[in-house]
């Protein structure tokens, strides 16, 4: 189910300087979003609103490990039934035909009534999954924190003692300045790891929102692209 969702979501490496091929990106995948056997979930109610952008957009690259955190969330709270995600699959079933995006909208809409599926229930089911990454956003978030204490705030105790220790030994006498010498080394030390631990937390969260938000932005298109054609 998750490679079948992947087929959904394309992600591509921004890294790379070449440009996105239209054709290859709507190109119709080898496998359908079928449901997996979970039990179903409550609907939300259809909200009708579109999520703000998340930050970190335009940082970070997208990390194979938050692309599978976040799609299989979105498999473990699959609503049963013919929702969003099988709405998807057909419209890009039809990425190569060729007609414009309202009537792809509009046809992949009709099948989806044949399977007692309805424009508000699609974007009801939309809104569904746009909460699940939500709640992923905030476990993520929590796990941030935690890993900022630890590796960032605590750290700042350690200067302040070692600024502390250095001033007191400039004031000893010359047998001291050996002492004082190894100090000022290990608080630049201290003040080097900070640093890297700093940018390696900050990295990790711009990793997991460019992950979040290549999901995310496609949800949010679709559902401006559902509110604009099949209201």
């Amino acid at each position: 189910m998750l490679k079948k969702l992947k087929a959904l979501f394309i992600v591509e490496d921004e890294t790379s300087k070449q440009p996105q091929n239209k054709a290859a990106s709507q190109s119709k995948p080898t496998t359908s979003a079928n449901k997996t056997a979970q039990k179903p979930s409550s609907q939300p109610k259809t909200t009708g609103q579109v999520a703000s952008p998340s930050p970190g957009v335009n940082k970070g690259k997208p990390d194979e490990k938050f692309i599978n955190r976040l799609l299989g969330a979105l498999e473990e709270n699959n609503i049963e039934g013919f929702d969003y995600l099988e709405y998807k699959q057909s419209l890009q079933n039809l990425g190569g035909v060729e007609m414009d995006e309202g009537t792809k909208f509009k046809s992949a809409l009709a099948m989806a009534k044949t399977m007692g599926a309805t424009n508000m229930k699609l974007i009801s089911s939309a809104n569904h999954y746009l909460k699940i990454l939500n709640t992923e956003e905030k476990k993520f978030l929590d796990a941030f924190k935690n890993q900022q204490t630890l590796q960032v705030n605590s750290r700042n105790k350690e200067i302040k003692d070692l600024e502390g220790g250095i001033a007191q030994r400039k004031a000893q006498i010359e047998k001291l300045q050996k002492e004082i010498e190894q100090g000022t080394k290990a608080l630049e030390a201290r003040k080097s790891s900070i640093n890297e631990a700093n940018n390696k937390v900050q990295s990790t969260k711009d990793n997991f929102y460019h992950s979040y938000n290549i999901v995310k932005n496609q949800i949010v298109e679709d559902i401006q692209k559902m509110q604009k054609y099949l209201s």
